[in-house]
């Protein structure tokens, strides 16, 4: 008997390679063997004998790329090093001013650079274990995204599983993590559209907003019919970039079986890479896939971490953009959208005009500042724009006897047009905010940022959960969720007993997490998970913060004027006051103990450079500004201490000649007291 078993697995994982085999074929490297025919007949023999001994069944199976119940939302999951979104440029001096930073930065001039095409898709990142796929994430806030795991096995681009054997021989770990891009080809995409006219059903906008819906959908079934592709482009092993360099990455999952970009470019020098970026410039249109640019990435690691990051994008990276794609049309209305953070954004609604491809009817005019600069008014004929082939944006007005001007103004309103709060415009800043944290138009995602786990941490308090809560009307507020009853759970769809419970049990949970947790999860613009953390431990309580001053919120470390304005004008929306006392009354915690840190290295400027043994870039940079340092990129004459790791570079020479004090791993962790 054990000898049949035997015989039946070999023959199973035999199948199992044949059909993995032309599925790399087929999806990655476009060069069948089979017809599709002669493929489907694999593929039933193989979900025949699967049948037949369900218990030989592998989750890396072929036959598994699709199964399981629908999800009844997506969980939220926090990043091993955050997607950042990349700095970006529209001409050659700002391409050559990037690469002057390089230089200055680095001290380096023998920089070599990686081109890819910018691929116009929605980022996601695959976790491996010994090998196998077990968790597929998106970018969500670049902290934290959303597991999507069971839609991510639908896509035949995606390995299920890679051999040790392969592995090995590409040099790659058993357990690592793959960043990259998923897209939906244009054909498909086209194909799609006239399917869905012929039905008499709207069409999709882009390719790029269709593949993040497919991606997120709760079925299973309906991201598996939708032929999407995925590009990876880094390597990560626990957060960290694996090779040495970037090309060696790129190299490395195509050996692997991962579907890359073929059209990129190792280049010495700026000169090379701008000939890469007029090159596809006039080719785009010949490319199956959208891009709106090329990507330009430092290749050497080493240099990578050196260089770091802004608060927002590696300073290692840019992406150059193509010129967007016009037409002229006229304006007929102009109405403001109230979006998830509260922002007022003014949308111009157009006589509706084709550009790239799409039927363009509604366009931005980002603030008030871009109306005037523009001078628009309602009933001008305007030149309209894809920014970035994708986002329409009216750009100038068209003043001429074919196109005569229109006479009405816009004003934005002084209260909300969806719940009639107060609407703010901070000085000097450009948008107009509703500062009710209750209002609808930002609600759902209100909703969702305090139930994620970072911040108040109630798992199962997903996208469509919080959906159908808020459509419903059974929460109209954060301060709803503790109301919720097992009797309410059980009305919403998917949603048995079990199910009910355990986010009743989480939501109880949640009451006992500490102060600066509510406080980040009350959303007060510019205050994220950092600076709730100081707020509670220069204050001790709720009452102290929602009363302070900007003079005394200015005294909490690196809380200044712009965070200190955003939190007092966000206590004195009378509904934002309403909330957290209903918040209080809840039995949420309001006060915690008050904790004076970061003075040690007060008033002391660090560089970090070359590569630590211990800690990454930004590990480190956080340990110096919890004890109150400052980390700064570059050396200069009110540097303190360089911080020098190996390959440290010219910086060490110019600490030496500036006579900054040059110290190692080991004397930053005394300096810090990590160890004390």
């Amino acid at each position: 008997m054990a000898t049949a078993t035997k015989d039946v697995e070999k023959q199973l994982e035999t199948l199992r390679d044949e059909i993995r085999y032309h599925e790399h074929r087929y999806y990655v490297l476009d060069q069948p063997e089979l017809s599709d025919a002669e493929f489907d007949r694999l593929m039933d023999k193989l979900k025949k004998l699967e049948a037949e001994h369900p218990e030989l069944v592998t989750p890396d199976s072929p036959t598994q790329r699709v199964g399981g119940k629908p999800r009844e939302g997506f969980v939220k999951v926090r990043h091993s090093s955050p997607m950042l979104s990349l700095d970006n440029t529209y001409s050659e001096d700002e391409l050559r001013a990037w690469e002057r930073r390089v230089h200055e930065l680095s001290g380096r001039k023998d920089v070599e650079y990686v081109c890819e095409l910018k691929l116009d898709g929605m980022s996601l990142a695959l976790h491996y274990e010994d090998g196998r796929l077990v968790r597929g994430l998106t970018r969500g806030d670049g902290t934290t995204g959303e597991d999507v795991t069971a839609n991510v096995r639908t896509v035949r681009s995606v390995p299920l599983s890679i051999s040790k054997e392969t592995l090995k021989k590409a040099g790659m770990p058993l357990d690592f993590e793959v960043r990259g891009e998923l897209l939906m080809p244009i054909g498909a995409f086209k194909k799609l559209n006239a399917e869905r006219e012929k039905q008499g059903l709207a069409a999709f906008a882009n390719p790029r907003n269709f593949a993040a819906g497919t991606v997120r959908q709760l079925e299973p079934s309906v991201t598996a019919s939708r032929p999407l592709d995925y590009f990876g482009y880094m390597l990560l092993q626990k957060g960290r970039t694996y090779f040495d360099r970037h090309w060696d990455t790129i190299d490395a999952l195509e050996k692997v079986g991962f579907k890359t970009n073929i059209n990129r470019k190792l280049a010495a020098n700026m000169e090379e890479v701008w000939d890469f970026i007029q090159h596809w410039e006039g080719r785009r249109e010949s490319l199956p896939y959208e891009i709106d640019g090329i990507v330009v990435k430092v290749d050497r690691t080493s240099l990578q971490e050196e260089l770091g990051y802004t608060g927002k994008a590696p300073r290692w990276a840019i992406a150059y953009k193509y010129a967007a794609r016009g037409a002229v049309t006229k304006i007929n209305d102009i109405i403001p959208q109230v979006g998830r953070t509260g922002k007022l954004t003014p949308v111009a609604h157009l006589e509706p005009v084709p550009i790239g491809g799409t039927t363009v009817s509604r366009a931005t005019l980002h603030n008030m500042d871009e109306i005037e600069r523009l001078g628009v008014k309602i009933g001008d004929w305007v030149q309209v724009e894809r920014g970035g082939d994708v986002i329409p944006k009216v750009v100038s007005v068209v003043e001429d006897k074919d196109h005569p001007r229109g006479h009405k103004s816009f004003q934005m309103p002084e209260r909300c047009p969806v719940c009639g709060g107060h609407v703010v415009r901070t000085e000097g800043e450009a948008d107009h905010r509703c500062v009710n944290t209750n209002c609808p138009a930002k609600l759902r995602e209100s909703v969702l940022h305090f139930a994620t786990r970072g911040v108040m941490n109630i798992e199962g308090m997903g996208d469509a959960l919080v959906s159908q809560l808020t459509d419903r009307g059974m929460v109209k507020n954060v301060a709803d969720i503790y109301r919720l009853t097992k009797d309410d759970l059980l009305q919403l769809e998917r949603m048995g007993e079990r199910s009910a419970q355990n986010v009743l049990d989480e939501i109880e949970a949640s009451k006992k997490l500490p102060l600066e947790r509510v406080i980040y999860g009350l959303g007060i613009r510019f205050v994220g998970e950092r600076t709730a953390e100081f707020l509670a431990e220069h204050f001790g309580s709720m009452d102290n913060l929602m009363n302070a001053s900007e003079e005394e919120l200015q005294e909490v470390n690196e809380v200044g004027p712009r965070i200190a304005a955003s939190i007092v004008e966000f206590f004195q929306e009378p509904r934002n006051r309403d909330l957290v006392k209903q918040l209080r009354d809840a039995g949420l915690t309001f006060a915690g103990k008050k904790k004076r840190r970061g003075m040690k290295l007060a008033g002391k400027t660090f560089v970090l450079t070359g590569t630590l043994n211990n800690y990454t870039r930004e590990q480190a940079k956080k340990m110096i500004e919890d004890a109150g340092g400052r980390v700064s990129g570059s050396v200069s004459k009110k540097t303190d201490y360089l911080v020098a790791g190996s390959d440290a570079g010219s910086k060490r020479d110019k600490a030496k000649e500036l006579g900054v004090k040059v110290i190692d791993e080991k004397e930053m962790e005394e300096l810090v007291g990590a160890y004390s």
